[in-house]
């Protein structure tokens, strides 16, 4: 029996740039679409009438970047999205995921790529309900201080000593899912942002896990648009150097960063009147 399937076209890269007089704008997308729907019978006997074609899909995304514009990674997700099951009767749900690369303005019409983080986004749409997932991915954040970690469980396997004082790094990947689909997605995406970054620096941490819980809980404070946070959280450790074969104390400011294996925590935050989620997502 035919499992659950879907199609489409990943990773088209789009780069538009909007031409207003002699100050240009610079957009710069991943876009990947994923349809399902009524498409038995082009897994059980070949036929495509059906189908789609993947390639129809890329060229609509550069069509409607030509016709629309493009500005923010939501608004065009929806666009796109709600084109595809509206025109097409066979398929029940769409899917559009985007990265979004922002680009830094050096003048009228020069940019520099910013590669401290990606924005992403992650629209469902069906005939019956919209969904919109934003986020972050590689979001990298240290605090030198201000980190312990002790009182854990110990058994005839541990060697990691317990600690007041620890570096705490790590690179967030976060999505959070909105209550509607008609907000200032700009605003949004600057406010949850904001709400990671502070809660991150301003909570003396005993965990990871307890940091984690302090991020999420500051962007639904802060972002009533937003219903959950769902935040994947490795753990990049930092291992004190021993420099006393050399005659050196260390105290506490040389470090090996380590590479793998690392920590990985993973939590989410939901809002207590949070409406449910329309479609599966994660990160």
């Amino acid at each position: 029996m035919l499992g659950p399937n879907r199609y489409g076209k990943a990773e088209t890269r789009l780069v538009r740039v909007h031409r207003d007089g002699d100050s240009h704008g610079l957009v710069d997308f991943n876009v990947s679409i994923a349809l399902s729907g009524d498409l038995t019978a082009a897994h059980l006997t070949g036929d495509n009438s059906g189908v789609l074609p993947t390639d129809t899909m890329k060229n609509t995304v550069y069509a409607f970047a030509k016709e629309h514009g493009v500005g923010e990674p939501e608004t065009f997700a929806l666009l796109l999205a709600r084109h595809f099951v509206r025109t097409q009767p066979q398929v029940h749900a769409a899917e559009v995921s985007i990265e979004s690369f922002a680009w830094d303005r050096l003048g009228p019409h020069s940019f520099r790529k910013r590669g401290d983080h990606v924005r992403t986004t992650v629209v469902a749409v069906t005939r019956e309900s919209v969904q919109v997932v934003s986020g972050v991915t590689g979001l990298v954040l240290l605090n030198s201080t201000d980190s312990e970690f002790h009182g854990f469980v110990e058994d005839g396997y541990t060697t990691l000593k317990p600690t007041t004082d620890r570096i705490l790094a790590t690179a967030v990947d976060a999505r959070w899912r909105h209550i509607g689909d008609d907000t200032d997605w700009a605003a949004s995406h600057e406010g949850a942002l904001d709400a990671l970054v502070n809660a991150f620096v301003g909570t003396y941490s005993y965990s990871l896990q307890q940091t984690l819980h302090a991020m999420g809980v500051r962007v639904l404070e802060d972002r009533p648009e937003i219903a959950e946070v769902r935040l994947t959280l490795p753990n990049r450790h930092h291992y004190l150097v021993d420099l006393s074969p050399f005659g050196l104390d260390n105290p506490g400011e040389v470090f090996i960063a380590g590479d793998r294996p690392y920590g990985l925590i993973e939590g989410s935050v939901v809002r207590d009147d949070a409406p449910p989620a329309t479609a599966e997502w994660w990160l």
